[in-house]
């Protein structure tokens, strides 16, 4: 799972040329958080009842990671 997000990073900030992206993943999800985290993404929030999943409404973490190559 690492190597395919890592392509996609790669993809979206050296093709696409985007400054950020964004990965959210539920609280209970341990092995996103740690995938994310491991891949350089920080915190930056918390959503409650954020996507209904199921019919019921779910939170979720709110991820993102900077470019930091970007504008250069």
């Amino acid at each position: 799972m690492k190597a395919i997000v890592l392509h996609a990073i790669n993809y979206a900030f050296d093709e696409l040329k985007l400054h950020r992206v964004k990965a959210d993943h539920m609280p209970s999800n341990e092995r996103s958080e740690a995938l994310l985290r491991s891949l350089g993404f920080e915190r930056e929030g918390y959503a409650k009842d954020y996507i209904l999943i199921n019919g019921k409404w779910e939170d979720h973490v709110l991820n993102s990671l900077i470019n930091p190559r970007y504008g250069r």
